[in-house]
């Protein structure tokens, strides 16, 4: 007696397997469309309502040193170098300098400006959250000062005079904006007790600054080739400054003549 299996029930299991089939490569290609979509939903830019916007500068810890100021005197102070960058362009080569103890004396930057710098912004707010708490948030004019790079502009803490090193004018800010190329330099110094010292050390340290590498831009070259050309001669800053003009000194200049 043969055993043989009705064409309807071969038929049958042939339809069941098939449709388990299907519905099997259907389910495989939802969980595919649906991991590519998560995919595609984590490369997608996410804006974060909770709070401001962050500015976006990163250490780069593997850039390649671009300036060095040469024969600074520091007193023994420490010095550091750090490289922060904007991913639309923008560039801070940042030295500073401290006392023994950490005690912040002196800071330069050199910014080359990309995609995010505002041509229009004060850069004074930035300068004045830099520079050492002295219980003083806003700065005043406090003269010029010129220097191989051009004429600068000085700073200092609203009121600030003459006197202890812990007073509100014992730090003395720069800062210069250039157009071409894109640069601004900025940074303050704390050496000295005077007015004439704290100039004197300022004009030192713009003076000693050079270019190491010019990152493949020629401009930026150029301007400190120019810039070599008239660097002067650099006082100690433990001495008092040359003399200044009545343009450029700082309090209560004196007039010569009657008005």
């Amino acid at each position: 007696m043969s055993h043989r299996i009705h064409p309807i029930l071969s038929s049958a299991a042939d339809e069941i397997c098939g449709t388990l089939a299907r519905v099997i490569a259907y389910v495989l290609a939802l969980a595919l469309l649906g991991i590519l979509g998560l995919s595609f939903w984590d490369e997608l830019p996410r804006q974060d309502v909770s709070g401001p916007a962050k500015p976006g500068w990163t250490v780069a810890s593997r850039s390649h040193l671009a300036y060095a100021v040469s024969r600074l005197d520091t007193d023994g102070k420490s010095t550091a170098y750090q490289i922060v960058r904007h991913p639309q362009g923008g560039r801070k080569d940042i030295f500073r300098w401290a006392s023994p103890g950490d005690t912040p004396a002196a800071e330069l930057e050199i910014y080359r400006l990309g995609a995010e710098a505002d041509a229009t912004a004060d850069p004074r707010p930035d300068l004045a959250a830099r520079m050492p708490s002295t219980g003083a948030s806003d700065l005043e004019t406090a003269g010029v000062i010129d220097s191989k790079f051009g004429t600068f502009s000085l700073v200092r803490p609203v009121g600030g005079t003459e006197g202890a090193k812990d007073s509100p004018g014992a730090c003395l800010g720069f800062l210069k904006r250039i157009e071409d190329p894109a640069l601004q330099i900025s940074g303050w110094s704390c050496q000295g007790t005077s007015t004439p010292m704290r100039r004197a050390a300022v004009a030192c340290l713009l003076n000693r600054l050079t270019l190491l590498a010019s990152g493949n831009d020629p401009r930026l070259a150029e301007f400190f080739a120019r810039a070599e050309l008239k660097r002067g001669s650099c006082s100690n800053s433990s001495q008092p400054a040359e003399s200044v003009d009545w343009v450029t000194r700082l309090d209560s200049p004196r007039l010569r003549g009657a008005l």
